[in-house]
This record gives structure tokens, sequence and C-alpha cells, in this order.
């Protein structure tokens, strides 16, 4: 292949050019064409280090997307795609009991506004997140699921969306055969101790909407999947239900003996309160209003606010309550990922999560994060 070092290419150009007559003036030529090469080479050497600036920045986060396109996007599975299928003689060993959630991992995380997502509880638990809310609101003697009135739908109901799924999940997590016969795994296969914490948000009035809750719970309650407390000591089990919002306090305690839901415990007025694990689970509070403002420091807390956090954390695991702030800078994303750090390191027990993706598949820690949100739109 011919190229511009061999000199062929560069010999044939001369083939076309005349001679410069002897009358013309040398010295003009170089006066007046001097300079402009002099700013076209300027021009093109910064034009060269902003192409590269360009280049290698876009290699940081380009480099993952760029393997892939080599390698091939194909899952190491996609050479089974007929696997189970009529005629392939591998029906009757495709199906898994807990095919579903087979290779997830439970992670410490809430699913905030849970009803939002695409497939509502599936979406979460799919992603690891070991704790999901929904909002509930009393209407016609049912409880509907939306963030607020203008979402209200009557076929989106606490029981369609949570309390029947979950049924549906344990049962099949739960088969009846000849080499199992029990009922206590939960809703994670690759952890079925693990309990998956169901915040009611309640937001119609506490004391007539409550009763609603215990009530629609029944079909779990009667299986003996809900967490409870009885006689001086809690029981864990597969789904352990708090009541938040307009939850009352009072009628989480009425019976003094048992209890099959708990509390959303206030996380910033513990101290010389009487909430503990019998009687509550979740410690909460809204960050912005507990701890204060970050964003003009690009999510570093200063030291009042990293002492607030820590005695939070401090007492709600003293009393065996699981602390969470919720209200968490969403934006910018280096802001929310750097409180997510802090907040993890310093102990918190759930991140409050709206980005399931950004929370459970990145490693938000690192810098390059951002450039593999960014080539994401390529894919």
């Amino acid at each position: 292949m011919a190229s511009w070092r061999d000199g062929k290419s560069a010999a044939g150009l001369g083939n076309g050019y005349l001679p410069v007559p002897n009358n013309s003036v040398e010295g003009d030529l170089s006066t007046t064409s001097e300079k402009p090469r002099r700013k076209r080479s300027r021009r093109s050497y910064a034009m060269l280090c902003g192409l590269g600036a360009v280049a290698l920045l876009l290699a940081v986060g380009a480099g993952p997307y760029v393997e892939r396109q080599i390698r091939g996007t194909r899952s190491v599975d996609d050479i089974f795609d007929n696997w189970g299928k009529p005629g392939t003689g591998t029906e009757d060993r495709a199906w898994y009991p807990t095919d579903f959630l087979r290779d997830v991992i439970p992670i410490p995380c809430h699913s905030h506004n849970d009803y939002w997502r695409k497939v509502p509880l599936f979406s979460a638990i799919h992603a690891g997140c070991i704790g999901v809310e929904a909002d509930v609101w009393l209407r016609q003697n049912d409880l509907l699921v939306g963030h607020d009135l203008a979402a209200l739908q009557p076929n989106r109901t606490f029981q369609s969306l949570y309390v029947h799924p979950l049924v549906g999940l344990l049962e099949r997590n739960n088969p009846s055969s000849e080499y199992y016969n029990e009922n206590r795994r939960g809703i994670f296969d690759t952890d079925p101790d693990q309990t998956l914490i169901l915040l009611v948000d309640l937001k119609t009035g506490g004391h007539e909407t409550w009763p609603w809750v215990l009530k629609q719970l029944e079909p779990l309650r009667e299986r003996g999947w809900l967490s409870y407390f009885e006689d001086g000591k809690v029981h864990k089990r597969q789904i352990t239900v708090v009541g938040t919002g307009n939850t009352p306090f009072d009628l989480i305690v009425a019976n003094s003996t048992y209890r099959d839901a708990f509390f959303d415990a206030p996380l910033d007025k513990l101290e010389g309160s009487s909430y503990d694990s019998t009687n509550s689970y979740y410690a909460s509070v809204s960050f912005w209003a507990s701890i204060g403002n970050v964003w003009f420091r690009a999510g570093e807390p200063n030291e009042d606010q990293i002492e607030k956090i820590r005695a939070h954390i401090r007492e709600a695991r003293k009393r065996g309550l699981h602390s969470r702030y919720w209200e968490l800078p969403p934006w910018p994303i280096h802001t929310r990922n750097r409180i997510w750090e802090i907040l993890v390191k310093e102990g918190i027990d759930l991140l409050n999560v709206d980005d399931l993706d950004g929370a459970t598949k990145e490693d938000w820690t690192r810098p390059t994060t951002f450039f593999k949100r960014f080539f994401r739109l390529f894919r």
C-alpha cells in the first residue's frame, strides 16, 4: 500500500506544477506567506492538543465500552437460548423453583418510593434491595398505592402490588416436595434468612388506615411469614412490616404481648424515648432537616454534621434499631455518591435510594462512575 513515507505519492504531486518565472520577486513571496503559515501552524497545534485531550478524556470512560464491542456483548448463557424449549429434550430440567432471584445478592438499601418503579417490588428485589416502600391511601374500603391523589388507580392496591406478589414469591421459594417441606426460606435464594422490610407509609388518617393495613396483611400472617414480637422476644421472619408517615405509635404498641408490625422511630429523637427493637425496626429522619445542607461542599459534611450522623447511628444501634436517612441530596451525582460513601463508612444500616442501578450496580466511590454513565448513552 502506498504511504506518505515512501515518496511515491509525493513525487506524483509534482507533475502539475510549473516553475516560478525568473522575474518573480522571491522576497515578496516569502514575506507574504510566512505569517499565514505560522498562524496555520499554531492553529493546527492547538487543534491537535485539544483533540488529544478529548481523546484521553473519552478513553478513560470509553475503555470498558470499546472492550465490550471488541469482545462482543453476548452473555456466557446466550449459547443456551433454546434451553427448556419444546423439542430440545431439556424441558423437564429448565425450571428451577427460585429462578427469579436465584443469584441476587441482598444489599442493605431501601427502595424509596418503590411504587414508581417500572415493576413495583420486583425491580427493587431483583436489584438486591432488602427494603421497599409503599405509600397507601384509604379509599372506598381499600388501600390504594401512589405518591399523591392524582396517581391513585383502583387496580393499584396494597395487596395487588405487594402482599399477593410476596405470597407468590415465598410459595415458590418454599415448594412442597419429597426433598423439602418447610416454610422458612425468604425472598433471596443466596441468603434465605434475610428478611425483607415492607415500609408502609400511611398518607391518610392513621387511626382509620392502620387497621386496614393489618387486615390486608393476613395472607402473609396466616402462612407465618411476618416477623413478630411475642412475650418479650422478637422473632424474625421472611417479611418485616414497618409503619411510617401517619402510622400511630399508640396502635403499634396497643397489644403489649404480641405484634407483627413495627414502627419507624424518629432517628433524631431517640434519646430518652421508649423506642427499641420490641416496638420499632427502622429509625429514620430527613437528612436535610436533621443534618443540613452539604451541596455547597460537594457532599462533604462539616465536623458538626459528621458528629450528628455518628450520634444518630450510635443511638439507633444501642436500641437495636436500623438507621436510615431519607431526603438525601439526589443531585449533582458526585454529591449524592459522596454522601452515600460517607454514610456507609459511618455505619448507616440502610441507604435510602431512588437510583437502583447507581446504588447496586456501580462502584459509586470511583470517579469513573461519571464516564460509565456518559457512555451508557451509546450502548
